[in-house]
This record gives structure tokens, C-alpha cells and sequence, in this order.
């Protein structure tokens, strides 16, 4: 049974659109989540282990790049949709905060 899509709310977090993006980008991770599960039922010799590894470096970078996208994404919707130039600051400061936090 194939999962309906996810329904993309509006708000002020981010765009519709970066949204989307950054669903599809994370549909393409999933992917490839499931073909390195599929590679490690499959392992059988040592160089097998050397293909996991690498589907799996390319995983983490993938998954890495999203969250370079969402952040940035953020800082771009938050910032612009400010009443004052503070509010613009405060949201990017903790923009900031939250890529330090978990980057």
C-alpha cells in the first residue's frame, strides 16, 4: 500500500515550495536508506562492506545538504517575513543557534 502524500501546510516556517524540496529531497534519502538496508541483507564479502560504507557516506552527506537547505530555507522565510529589522535578527540569531547546536 503506497503512503498518500504528505499535506503541505502554510505558515511561516517555510515556503510551500522549500517545503517541497525539501520533501522530495528526503523521498531520494529514503531510497537510498532502503538500498543500503538492502546491500547490508546482501553482504556476502568483505568488499561488500566497502559498498555499505559508501552508500552510506553518501547518505549522511545527502541528509547533511537537506539540512544545510531547511536552515537556510528558514533563514531566507523568517528573516524576510519580519515586522522590524529585531525580529529579522532575533529569528536569524536562533537560526544561528540551531546550526550551531546540531551542525
Amino acid at each position: 500500500m503506497a503512503e498518500s502524500p504528505l499535506k503541505i501546510v502554510e505558515g511561516s516556517a517555510l515556503t510551500a515550495q522549500q517545503k517541497k524540496d525539501l520533501l522530495n529531497r528526503l523521498a531520494r534519502i529514503e531510497g537510498q536508506l532502503r538500498g543500503v538496508q538492502k546491500l547490508i541483507a546482501l553482504a556476502a564479502q568483505p568488499s561488500d562492506v566497502d559498498a555499505v560504507a559508501q552508500q552510506m557516506a553518501a547518505a549522511r552527506k545527502a541528509l547533511d545538504r537537506s539540512f544545510v537547505q531547511l536552515l537556510a530555507g528558514a533563514i531566507q522565510t523568517q528573516s524576510g517575513n519580519a515586522a522590524d529589522l529585531d525580529e529579522a535578527r532575533a529569528r536569524a540569531a536562533h537560526l544561528a543557534a540551531m546550526l550551531d547546536k546540531f551542525a
